[in-house]
């Protein structure tokens, strides 16, 4: 990949070509404009190329099929057969393996459309539409370091594109590098001012190094150029929610779908948000039509599992996960959300066989450690109960749960003043009634039975209610009186 010299390029972004030289692109061929159909540049975009420079050939019947095929839409296809036609104009030759292609990328069969691509590319190397279009194929699979390598090659063989300035401000944004996508999107903006996609990376761009205002800024003007566009309104709800403004991400997210029903990663989004407000019920049906729509992408099933779990819903959970893991056995997120279910469950063993291949994924999981050490006391396997104890001490030595189950690890063990020293500290980090409790308890088994009855006492101020407390005060004092009588 050839990043480092592209960057040095987007930082001087003003010495490339201006918007003038945008208009003096050459004419497109057929080739040429089923490969930027391809790499999906937009119907507006391609129109305004039309009009300024017009086409190589003439839009006959067949012509019309083929790009009908490609998928052209109709309104461009009237707008070719309107445009004027260079001097000398022809049929069009439109090769049955580039419509192929592009029926391919439509139906998201990438794998089958990339042999294709290259086998036209090393027919034609010096078409930067075709490049573009390989590019925006691997764009499809997150492949990001080569398509930013196919964008350059484009870029390299066309510099005066608005469109290819675009596409790298994007995949820059993808590299986590707001600084050059807005470089980029710049770049692109020169060349021509009234591209709305370049708009819309620009504020991307912003977004990525958290100008949430100018994000918001850049992405009205792309609306303000090529309105009701869904991915758009998706960016802005990403923006909305990083803001805070949890009522307008969700009316910006939901006016996406509105757009396009089937954009999953707007539900999947919208589920997000709507699970952190606690809208369970909401999260779930979204995430349901986003796993509809996106059947074997598994970071919605992840989703919704975890949304089942902390509903409460632990057997639809075990379902969920069980077909993600079925479906994709090397997904490695989810272990610790399945684990919290077969605890619910009382399915002990099998929530330690999740929760140790959570810990094999996030070994320093403070919380992983410790409720593997809690399963393993249910089943009175105190050594290595302990031993993940300490870990989670140590990993969280301000977790009060992770103190309070070390501490009762110990009491099982007999080690009482270890579990003293414990409990003590989960007293000092959450002096809650029942931790008073089982200071008391531990303090009692070690025969000092004033402090007990002091922590006993504590305990009982805290919680009035608690019958629990009252009686165990009451067979404090019997053990009192007892001692008492029977110590000469």
């Amino acid at each position: 990949m050839r990043r480092k010299g592209l960057i040095f390029l987007s930082l001087v972004v003003f010495a490339l070509p201006s918007f003038c030289e945008q208009k003096g692109l050459n004419a497109l061929d057929c080739p040429q404009l089923m490969a930027w159909v391809a790499g999906g540049v937009s119907r507006q975009q391609l129109e305004k190329r039309i009009v300024e420079n017009g086409v190589t050939f003439v839009t006959n019947g067949a012509t019309a099929n083929n790009l009908l095929m490609a998928g052209v839409q109709p309104e461009l296809i009237q707008v070719l057969r309107d445009s004027k036609v260079l001097s000398g104009g022809a049929d069009a030759i439109c090769p049955a393996a580039l419509v192929h292609a592009n029926e391919l990328i439509r139906q998201k069969k990438f794998e089958d459309a990339e042999p294709i691509l290259q086998r036209l590319i090393s027919a034609d190397p010096g078409n930067a539409a075709l490049h573009f279009a390989l590019g925006y194929l691997r764009q499809q699979q997150a492949e990001w370091n080569e398509a930013f390598d196919n964008y350059s090659d484009a870029r390299d063989l066309m510099p005066g594109s608005s469109e290819i300035h675009a596409r790298l401000a994007y995949v820059f944004y993808r590299f986590d590098d707001g600084d050059n996508a807005i470089a980029e999107a710049r770049t692109a903006l020169s060349i021509d001012p009234k591209n709305a996609e370049a708009y819309r990376y620009l504020g991307l761009g912003l977004y990525a190094n958290t100008q949430y205002s100018a994000a918001m800024h850049a992405f009205q003007e792309s609306l303000a150029r090529q309105s009701n566009n869904a991915d758009v309104y998706y960016d802005i709800g990403i923006t909305l929610r990083a803001q805070g403004d949890m009522k307008a991400a969700e009316a910006a997210y939901r006016k996406a779908i509105a757009l396009d029903p089937r954009f999953w990663e707007a539900h999947n989004n919208l589920a997000m948000m709507l699970h952190d407000l606690k809208n369970y019920d909401g999260a779930i049906s979204e995430y349901r039509e986003a796993k509809r729509l996106a059947p074997h992408e598994a970071s919605i099933r992840n989703n919704l599992g975890n949304t089942y779990c902390d509903k409460g819903e632990y057997d639809a959970a075990i379902a969920e996960f069980r077909g993600l893991f079925k479906m994709d056995s090397g997904w490695e997120r989810g272990h610790d959300c399945l684990a919290k279910a077969f605890m619910a469950k009382r399915d002990y063993q099998s929530a330690i066989a999740e929760l140790k291949l959570a810990i094999v994924q996030n070994p320093t999981g403070a919380a992983e450690h410790r409720v593997l050490g809690q399963a393993l006391l249910l089943l009175h396997q105190e050594q290595e109960a302990l031993r993940q104890l300490r870990i989670a001490v140590q990993l969280d030595p301000d977790s009060a749960m992770a103190h309070h189950y070390l501490a009762t690890a110990l009491f099982n063990t007999q080690e009482f003043e270890a579990a003293e020293r414990e409990f003590w500290q989960t007293v000092r980090l959450e002096p809650t009634a029942n931790n008073h409790y089982y200071l008391a308890a531990c303090l009692m088994s070690m025969g000092r039975y004033d402090d007990a009855m002091g922590e006993l006492e504590t305990a009982s101020r805290m919680a009035p209610g608690q019958d629990l407390y009252r009686a165990r005060k009451e067979e404090l004092l019997r053990l009192m009186k007892e001692t008492a009588r029977n110590t000469p």
